[in-house]
């Protein structure tokens, strides 16, 4: 797959993104440097912490404005998956002027019982969007889901791509995946600005 990085992007107020500024900015919002517990219980010295960089409105807008670009000109809904992807997605809603969705890990069992909320799937063409991609899972069940409820998903996009094997999930399914970065991509940005 590969990342974007080489692309320079159109904002719509005429000013262009650098990548690999946008890059060293996402990295300088979200790298911490600590003691921190991961998932797996391992510890580590150094953590991303993607929240950091979709609490910030600029630098979200920019993550955005670049996106924006791998939005197919076909597509007629957004998809952002729970938690990280909503954030994203309802920005990158306001950029495209695309409604967008907002899918759920799994339906509530109350209410409306939805899986997607704030949009019908049933035969729209969804960009599914998410911030982070590690492994892939959740963006494969998700997808499942909403093709279950006959929705065709054109593309898959986030703002990083760990490369632990996502990418290689989602081609394998049939999914035409784009990210922004790659931690590689972060980190030699932000060590640019070192140099």
């Amino acid at each position: 797959m590969g990342s974007c990085t080489d692309v320079v992007e159109d904002r719509s107020d005429g000013e262009m993104i650098d990548s690999d500024d946008l890059a060293r900015r996402i990295w300088e919002r979200s790298y911490l440097e600590g003691e921190f517990e991961l998932r797996s219980g391992a510890i580590s010295n150094e953590y991303f912490d993607k929240y950091l960089f979709e609490s910030d409105p600029a630098l979200l807008r920019d993550v955005c404005e670049a996106l924006s670009a791998h939005v197919p000109s076909d597509a007629d809904l957004l998809a952002g998956l729970e938690l990280g992807g909503v954030p994203v997605v309802a920005v990158l809603s306001q950029v495209t002027g695309l409604p967008a969705a907002f899918v759920r890990k799994r339906p509530k069992s109350y209410g409306t019982r939805r899986l997607a909320e704030g949009a019908d799937v049933e035969g729209r063409r969804l960009v599914v969007v998410e911030d982070i991609v590690t492994s892939g899972g959740q963006v494969l069940e998700s997808c499942s889901a909403l093709r279950e409820r006959g929705a065709e998903i054109l593309r898959v996009l986030c703002v990083v791509d760990r490369e632990e094997g996502g990418s290689q999930a989602l081609a394998t399914a049939g999914l035409q995946f784009r990210a922004l970065f790659t931690p590689a991509d972060l980190a030699r940005a932000a060590a640019q600005t070192r140099d």
